[in-house]
């Protein structure tokens, strides 16, 4: 092989390995079942790097997400709410795939919820 081929090999190669990586930048609509019933979210989520930003929106209103970290196919990120007067931490761990966005969302010391997040188109 020419140092020319192997060039072009090791280009493709470290393309394919980029384009693996998931990106969560985007609008993403999740509903989770929650202990007060369904829960309808819409996130809209940045990533530059390892770091997430973006807010979330459910029936409480748009909240800044907060702590938020991206690596390959991994997101995770905090919601801040406040519920019958006390702050609550909701953090949520996920793995992306495509268009399809699994969550795990733990709400405090309450409970801890799964759902599929879609990207809105």
């Amino acid at each position: 092989m020419t140092y020319r081929g192997a060039s072009i090999l090791a280009a493709l190669a470290l393309a394919f390995a980029f384009s693996a990586l998931a990106d969560a930048t985007g609008k993403w609509n999740a509903e989770f079942d929650t202990q007060i019933g369904q829960q309808k979210y819409t996130f809209e989520l940045k990533v530059d790097g390892a770091n997430l930003t973006g807010k979330a929106t459910s029936p409480r209103g748009t909240q800044e997400i907060k702590e938020g970290k991206a690596g390959g196919d991994d997101v995770s990120f905090v919601e801040l709410v406040e519920i019958q007067g006390q702050p609550v931490r909701i953090e949520y761990k996920g793995k992306v795939s495509g268009d399809e966005m699994k969550l795990t969302r733990k709400v405090g010391d309450f409970g801890q919820s799964e759902a599929v997040a879609k990207r809105a188109k």
